[in-house]
Formats: C-alpha cells, sequence, structure tokens
C-alpha cells in the first residue's frame, strides 16, 4: 500500500490576524484549500442556501459555492484565493512559510488639508453665555442655635 506525503499545512492570515480552524488548511495542486465554515465567518457580509448552492456575498459581489450537505459546512474545503478574489480580497502566497495572506479592503480615510488662510474663514458666530449671578449670602434671623464644638473639660482642682 503506498503512502504519500501529507500535503503541505498552510497558515492562513486575514488582515494580520491568524484564521482561527479545527481543520487547517492545505496546499495541492497549486491552490490552498480551507473548511468553508471560518473562511465565511472572516470574509463573507452574507450568505444563504439557493437549493444545494451557497451564496455568498461581500460587499456587493456575489460567489457561489456548490455544498452536497448543508449541514458539513465544516467537512467543505474550498479553493480560499479564488473565493477571495471573487469577494474583492487582495490575496498573497508567501511559499517560503507557507503563509497565503487575505486583505479586505479597509474604508478610504481622507486625511485633513492644510491650513490655507486665502480660503474664505468661516465668521465667529457671537455666542450668548449669561453672567453669572452671585448667590446671596443667607441671613439667619431665628433664635440663636447651641454650640456644634466641644468645649474643652475645665483643669481638676
Amino acid at each position: 500500500m503506498p503512502l504519500f506525503p501529507p500535503a503541505a499545512s498552510v497558515t492562513i492570515l486575514v488582515d494580520g490576524q491568524p484564521l482561527p480552524a479545527y481543520v487547517g488548511a492545505y496546499l495541492a495542486h497549486g491552490r490552498v484549500f480551507a473548511p468553508l465554515a471560518p473562511v465565511l465567518g472572516r470574509l463573507a457580509d452574507r450568505a444563504w442556501f439557493d437549493g444545494a448552492t451557497l451564496v455568498i456575498e461581500r460587499d456587493d459581489r456575489r460567489v457561489r459555492v456548490i455544498v452536497p450537505l448543508p449541514d458539513a459546512m465544516d467537512g467543505t474545503y474550498v479553493s480560499v484565493g479564488q473565493l477571495a478574489r471573487g469577494l474583492g480580497v487582495t490575496v498573497s502566497y508567501e511559499p517560503a512559510i507557507h503563509q497565503l495572506n487575505l486583505w479586505t479592503q479597509p474604508p478610504a480615510v481622507a486625511l485633513p488639508t492644510p491650513f490655507n488662510p486665502s480660503l474664505p474663514q468661516a465668521v465667529p458666530q457671537p455666542v450668548f453665555t449669561p453672567e453669572p449671578i452671585p448667590t446671596p449670602k443667607p441671613q439667619w434671623s431665628g433664635p440663636p442655635l447651641p454650640r456644634r464644638t466641644p468645649l474643652p473639660l475645665p483643669p481638676p482642682r
């Protein structure tokens, strides 16, 4: 009985964080295969079944994957690179360390423009702040109150 060498184990990183999976990914025929469930959880915005086809959506892109048994998504292996590229994710593979990097598109951040004094500026608006009214001092008009601090004991004779 011939023994085949096991496929090379591959680490999948999504935005620099490792993709947790009970059963790891492997390299076969120049492609990285991994269980569908953890990949789906990190890359998809929505997913639903259309018969035996799983439709995966991210932003405005859709990918269809044929799943033989809907209950066995952990046992269904997919080509991660093709799935991720179909969803608009940037994919790169580093063969020296057997690592697949998936980079989702971060939202664009606009930096503020430098101050230009020649551009029109907003005119300062008046702000209504009322003047504070001092609290009036209390005027006691009742009988005198007993002393609150104790008096020292007189020295013994």
